[in-house]
């Protein structure tokens, strides 16, 4: 078996999951020579049911605490629970209802990252004697020598990077925060894993939304907000009725499932009015945008962009990155054109701007523009 020793390179509180990233994060500080406190934060209630299944891929809730104080055992760190539930509801989970009823898309990882792991969270681990905090993201941090501004870099394992959920980070929250993840592969984390006998070492993949272990998104949202299912109908471009819809949170721009509308042409939610409480529905060269909107601005390796800058921007987690003029606006807010028109520019989504394996920044879209 690998071991690994301890040291006093500082305190760090790792943001334990139970899962195998932040596992192998929590004992690469403690080779390192930091002193590592693991945290688990629990976040919501998960239905009994839900908890005890041996399908549960969330990283919140019973079993993933029980896994992390199991890893915590092994690698001979202290262990606590802390109680976000109060907060994660309101940052996040009304945040994610509050979007669907305004027939936008949200991005619940993103909130989490801003409001609860790396703002709540520190300051919890500050209490308790934390220097710095350190989670299980694919990611790396940097330092320009020109500006002494702190980068955030691609994680080294492209198809797990993600760099793409971090951009709210501030420079303050950079300058404490450690990704020991961040330069490894899967695999290699995987085999550090096995290496050291923690019992996280296959665990699977969490899923993409923790609150939602069945991923029946319109199903939660119905029982909290049952006036966004109020029937309405789906009209072509033109604004002729060609069918109707069970509720506006069963659809996303891009969607084709769904609207049960025979047609020559397979037929793509291109737009949601909530105003109207109507789905335009449109063919798949109908989803094409040069332009959008986007809000809620931070900007990382700048202070502050002043002037149209040609980069890298990806409006979706798994979406390619297309080359585009981001373009300052007075509001504050930039607008984006691409040099090839993106399918499905989906608003409340991220986009967010890179330059090589740097993260730039990133904001919210508020709108696609034709």
């Amino acid at each position: 078996m690998t071991t690994i020793s301890g040291g006093t390179k500082g305190v760090v509180a790792v943001a334990m999951s139970g899962g195998v990233d932040s596992s192998v994060a929590a004992a690469l500080l403690k080779d390192e020579g930091y002193e590592v406190i693991g945290l688990t934060m629990n976040l919501f209630s998960l239905p009994k049911e839900a908890c005890t299944s041996e399908d549960l891929r969330s990283c919140c809730g019973w079993k993933a605490q029980e896994d992390a104080n199991r890893v915590a055992s092994v690698l001979g760190i202290p262990h606590f629970v802390v109680d976000f539930r109060r907060e994660f509801e309101k940052s996040v989970i009304d945040d994610f209802c509050l979007e669907y009823r305004r027939g936008r898309t949200p991005n619940p990882c993103i909130r989490c990252n801003r409001f609860i792991k790396f703002d709540l969270f520190f300051e919890r681990a500050r209490r308790l004697g934390a220097e710095f905090i350190a989670t299980g993201h694919y990611a790396r941090i940097g330092l320009d020598p020109d500006t002494g501004r702190r980068l955030l870099k691609k994680g080294l394992d492209a198809g797990k990077d993600q760099s793409y959920f971090l951009y709210p980070l501030t420079q303050a929250e950079l300058s404490r925060t450690l990704f020991p993840v961040g330069g490894h592969t899967k695999d290699e984390i995987r085999r550090l894993a096995a290496g050291l006998g923690l019992p996280v070492a296959q665990k699977k993949e969490s899923q993409e939304i923790c609150f939602i272990p069945d991923n029946d998104y319109p199903a939660f949202l119905k029982n909290r907000f049952p006036e966004a299912f109020r029937p309405g109908p789906i009209v072509d471009l033109a604004g002729t009725i060609i069918g109707k819809h069970g509720g506006i949170a069963h659809f996303t721009v891009g969607q084709r499932k769904g609207m049960g509308i025979a047609a020559p042409r397979p037929l793509y939610v291109v737009a949601v009015d909530t105003e109207r409480n109507t789905i335009v529905a449109g063919e798949n060269e109908d989803l094409y945008k040069r332009r959008l909107e986007a809000t809620e601005l931070n900007w990382i390796s700048l202070d502050k962009l002043n002037e149209p800058k040609t980069l890298r921007a990806r409006i979706r987690y798994k979406h390619a990155e297309a080359q585009a003029r981001v373009i300052p606006r007075d509001d504050g807010r930039v607008l984006v054109e691409f040099e090839r028109a993106q399918r499905a520019v989906t608003p409340g989504q991220a986009v967010v701007f890179f330059d090589g394996e740097v993260v730039v920044g990133g904001g919210v879209i508020e709108r696609a523009l034709d």
